[in-house]
């Protein structure tokens, strides 16, 4: 940001502000007066509104400037239009978007911005970045080692392209230039299977929890929250008198936000055994905010009880190495296994229709609404037979 500063010679106020990755020092010929600079700082407001938005002319301002030439042959080289750089759109996009978002949302983007982006696009003029530029950038991604090491996965490639995409897409739009960005698609994710526990296995683990993890798993298994939804589970959402738990909040990032998405805000029917271990947990916790939460009353740090209480427990019954967010793929399967209408499925996960429970979840239940093959086999049977 520029400054207002005055010479420590004659006490006459001066410009300082950047330009095209310059500093710029531009003299006056007021004095150091608490009127003059308050005139002299709304001009730089405009002019650094005015850079901002590429619209600057640096000789409208200091027309008797030396340096006029010098940057005449910047804008030149560096600027096909009269657009900003990438860096400094970045940041008024990242500023009027942020409203929009999570709070974990924020941090991500800003992460990427500063990680990523602007390192790599942060002084071209946004109208100048090409096509080969943004695919040379994604192909040197898949190079970059990860935090445990390894190259970045597509998943993760793509999300770091997704601000660049809407970036450039939003600074076409208002500078008039085409977007190079167009006709450029995400990577392919690898389909990965979901590897839900049976209810053999699902009856081992909770005969086996620790008594003081017994109920939170109990309510994972069998009610599918996600892992932030239940770590940030209050008691306030806990309805015993409708039998209900309503999903409103979710822990993220060390503090409470708002749920994945509007259709993640929804009622989870409580089962009889969802039921009875939040009856139970309240004698333990119920005086607190939480339900399931440390000693000093704050929600699970969710890395500590995955190497502490849940990977250590499958080792001990001799069961597959699955993520806990298994849980949430069990209680799908279990629900669609029981024959349960799947609209109430859906309703139940926080999915807005069923199409991702057919897509996702139909292998490992054969006779879902007889979607085997058997209701076919028998009308032709019974045809052949006449």
């Amino acid at each position: 940001m520029g400054k207002i500063r005055s010479r420590t010679d004659n006490k006459k106020l001066f410009f300082d502000f950047t330009y095209l990755e310059k500093r710029c020092r531009e003299q006056t010929t007021l004095t150091d007066t608490p009127a003059n600079r308050k005139k002299l700082e709304k001009i730089l407001e405009r002019i650094e509104a005015e850079i901002t938005l590429g619209s600057f002319d640096y000789a409208n301002y200091f027309p008797q400037s030396n340096r006029l030439q010098e940057f005449s042959r910047l804008q030149a080289g560096c600027m096909q239009l009269r657009t900003p750089i990438f860096r400094d759109f970045a940041e008024l996009w990242f500023d009027e978007k942020k409203v929009e978002w999570r709070d974990s949302h924020i941090r991500t983007v800003r992460l990427t911005l500063d990680r990523y982006l602007v390192p790599e696009f942060g002084k071209n003029a946004v109208s100048a970045i090409t096509k080969a530029e943004i695919l040379t950038f994604r192909s040197a991604l898949g190079k970059v080692p990860g935090l445990k090491g390894q190259a970045l996965s597509a998943t993760r490639i793509n999300h770091i392209m997704t601000p660049l995409r809407m970036i450039l897409s939003e600074a076409a739009d208002r500078f008039e230039f085409t977007s190079p960005y167009l006709n450029i698609k995400s990577l392919k994710i690898p389909k990965t299977d979901v590897e839900p526990f049976t209810l053999e296995e699902v009856l081992q683990i909770l005969g086996a929890a620790r008594e003081d993890f017994r109920n939170y798993y109990t309510v994972r298994f069998f009610t599918g929250m996600r892992t932030a939804e239940i770590d940030g589970l209050q008691w306030k959402y806990v309805d015993f008198q409708r039998r209900q738990i309503l999903i409103r909040e979710s822990w993220v990032g060390g503090k409470l936000d708002y749920t994945k998405n509007d259709g993640s805000q929804r009622e989870i029917d409580m089962s009889g055994p969802v039921y009875q271990a939040l009856l139970d947990q309240q004698l333990k916790t119920g005086a607190g905010q939480f339900v399931f939460c440390s000693r000093e009353e704050t929600p699970f740090a969710y890395r500590n009880i995955n190497s502490r209480v849940w990977y250590p427990l499958l080792r001990h019954l001799g069961l597959r190495r699955r993520r806990p967010y298994q849980t949430r793929h069990t209680a799908a399967t279990l629900w669609l296994a029981a024959g349960e209408n799947p609209e109430w499925i859906a309703r139940q996960m926080g999915h807005t229709t069923t199409e991702m429970l057919f897509r996702v979840y139909s292998r490992y239940v054969p006779n879902l609404t007889r979607r085997d093959g058997s209701a076919f086999d028998n009308l032709i049977q019974a045809n052949l037979k006449a």
